[in-house]
């Protein structure tokens, strides 16, 4: 995977199996958290009582951001009712919903002084609309409350519910809707084991139908045995999707019950990656070690807006 060089590519071998990779490089180790406003943040979220990705997903880059007073609340419980191979959340049954959690969002986003908040969520199958009307309701609450915040949300796939769904968080006007595909189709069985790629992708279509003005996003973690031509058609896969934003990191296993680390991809080979879809037309990509969905999202998304705004400039000077 590492060699990213214009020579023709081999072809795919998917009974491939690579020793599993035990030691960490450099290049991903990251400072514990000491900061004194990374203790405000965490106070903050422990009396809202609301739960953050940072933290259940065990990020690594959560001593960065909450230093920066970045926060990705994570609605709807902390409770996952899938159990993903990659995934640190916890899985069971969850508690009910919680009818302040709405208000509680608004509230941190505007003591944090949020200029752009990420809200995700655990899987809700349980939920008859599989947790939309929360979404729903925290991006009112935020509207309302802190109207200049722009807005990202990176959902489920609401299976068997994701029409409906993605047709009332679109009409409720995020700025960007995000959904991960989090790796490539053939390993979905085993990483993936609760969802379908071509589900997730349908997914991004249907926000794009419903509204062409909002950005979709998603994101892949490599290191999990993937191949490299794979990763390129997943590219060609997002870009027939419509999807404006591709976010790549490195797969680290959170316990050693979890799906092991076949790879570390070295920063040159993401470069490499990120300059192949850049190629491909994404208006903003992120692809590093480090990179996660919500790392520097407020950036990004001020970079993507003005992308965007400069090739509508350009066509219409063309026209």
């Amino acid at each position: 995977m590492n060699d990213l060089s214009p020579s023709p590519s081999p072809e795919i071998d998917a009974t491939c199996e690579r020793a599993p990779v035990q030691r960490k490089p450099d290049w991903i180790r990251v400072k514990a958290p000491v900061s004194r406003e990374y203790g405000k943040t965490r106070d903050l979220m422990r009396g809202l009582g609301l739960n953050t990705v940072c933290e259940e997903a065990a990020c690594p880059n959560i001593g960065e951001c909450w230093t920066k007073k970045h926060a990705t609340v994570m609605i709807l419980g902390d409770v996952c009712t899938r159990a993903c191979a990659f995934c640190n959340v916890k899985t069971g049954m969850p508690r009910k919903v919680d009818l302040s959690e709405p208000g509680h969002v608004a509230e941190a986003a505007a003591k944090l002084g949020l200029e752009h908040i990420v809200i995700t969520s655990v899987d809700r199958d349980d939920l008859p609309d599989g947790g939309a009307g929360q979404f729903v309701k925290v991006i009112e609450e935020l509207r309302k409350n802190t109207p200049n915040t722009t807005i990202e949300i990176l959902t489920p796939d609401f299976r068997g519910k994701m029409r409906a769904a993605v047709e009332a968080i679109v009409a409720a006007g995020p700025d960007v809707y995000n959904h991960n595909l989090e790796t490539v189709p053939r390993l979905y069985p085993t990483i993936r084991p609760g969802a379908r790629y071509y589900a997730s992708l349908r997914l991004l279509e249907e926000v794009k139908a419903h509204n062409p003005l909002i950005f979709t996003k998603s994101g892949v973690m490599l290191g999990l045995g993937e191949q490299r031509l794979e990763v390129h058609q997943v590219m060609d896969d997002m870009r027939s999707a419509q999807i404006d934003f591709l976010t790549m990191g490195q797969y680290l296993r959170p316990t050693p019950k979890h799906a092991e680390v076949m790879e570390y991809v070295t920063p040159a080979a993401f470069a490499a990656y990120g300059a192949i879809a850049r190629a491909k037309g994404f208006l903003q990509v992120a692809a590093s070690p480090l990179t996660r969905s919500s790392y520097h999202a407020g950036d990004d998304f001020a970079q993507m807006r003005a992308a965007r705004e400069a090739k509508l400039a350009k066509a219409a000077a063309r026209g």
